[in-house]
């Protein structure tokens, strides 16, 4: 069900929630916490909700969605709410916000909040340079970006370190979960020799790949080299060598070993729903995030 309500205010679409709870439509007992989503363009919030809506399945949610509108026009809210078949397992509140409400969208959205409930801020594009100063950013205990969104998404994921507060994390971390583990794990199996190299090659404006070479130069403290060129992460050793190589737009990779038959290991690229679900399931302080924000900083550029 979705309900329209333009020109509005935060009152009567709070008495619409109520009247749709009341009726059977929507309820709020099950709910582990409040979304909310800071999309800053209004042509990619829908693609958002859709992502918020999956990750809803396992974490049933309120999603409260806030899109600036236009700032020249006159000042007023435009409002929607979804429920059942059309919020996964959530409620969806879409707030658009137009002339300068859309500088104030913190006060907006405090009487949507969820008593009681943690609070997750997620900027789906574009996001501010410091995330726990923004109004939106102070009222979360986790606060998730997406550097693969931003204008320059090498700059931006370098950038994180220096705004960084306990509670963010970016998708781009998330997406390389699975190849963080395959790699872990090709690590612990004989020959148990030191990595004395490390190359991560791929598209240059993946900052999934940045956030990756930066873990490895913290945990490995060797070289680590960041190029451009074929999706491929190589671990040299003094006699042997592990690689992790997958077709940019491909599902499955292959697991190369020294002295062992390669492997085929399924290792598609993680859709954004995945990387927030994912996100969802911890609401602590990521300490292996910010470690492999500080080891960018030893990553050598080629």
């Amino acid at each position: 069900m979705i309900v329209d309500i333009p020109a509005t205010t935060t009152r009567a679409v709070g008495k619409k929630l109520i009247e749709l709870r009341e009726s059977g439509g929507a309820v709020t007992i099950g709910r582990v916490l409040t979304l909310i989503v800071a999309s800053r363009d209004g042509e990619q919030a829908e693609t958002a909700i859709e992502a918020a809506n999956e990750a809803s399945r396992e974490h049933p949610c309120r999603v409260i969605v806030l899109i600036r509108g236009d700032r020249s026009a006159e000042s007023g809210l435009d409002a929607q709410i979804r429920v059942g078949g059309d919020a996964g397992a959530s409620e969806v509140v879409v707030l658009r916000l137009h002339g300068e409400l859309a500088e104030h969208e913190h006060s907006v959205v405090i009487p949507f909040l969820l008593p009681d409930t943690p609070i997750v801020v997620w900027w789906p594009n574009e996001a501010p340079k410091i995330p726990a100063q923004d109004p939106l950013g102070k009222l979360a205990i986790r606060r998730i970006t997406d550097a693969t969104k931003s204008p320059d998404p090498t700059s931006t994921i370098k950038s994180r370190l220096d705004s960084y507060s306990q509670g963010d994390s970016d998708l781009s971390w998330s997406r390389v979960t699975y190849w963080r583990g395959l790699l872990a794990t090709a690590l612990d199996q004989a020959p148990h020799e030191k990595v004395v190299d490390v190359t991560v090659s791929g598209l240059a404006e993946e900052p999934a790949l940045d956030i990756l070479a930066g873990w490895l130069a913290a945990k490995l403290e060797v070289p680590v080299h960041r190029r451009t060129g074929e999706l491929k992460v190589e671990l040299k050793r003094e006699n042997s060598a592990i690689s992790i190589v997958r077709p940019q737009t491909g599902k499955t990779a292959t697991l190369s070993r020294t002295g062992q038959p390669d492997a085929e290991v399924a290792l598609a690229r993680r859709e954004t729903r995945e990387c927030l679900a994912e996100e969802l399931r911890r609401l602590d302080t990521d300490e292996i995030y910010e470690l492999a924000l500080k080891g960018l900083s030893k990553v050598s550029y080629e």
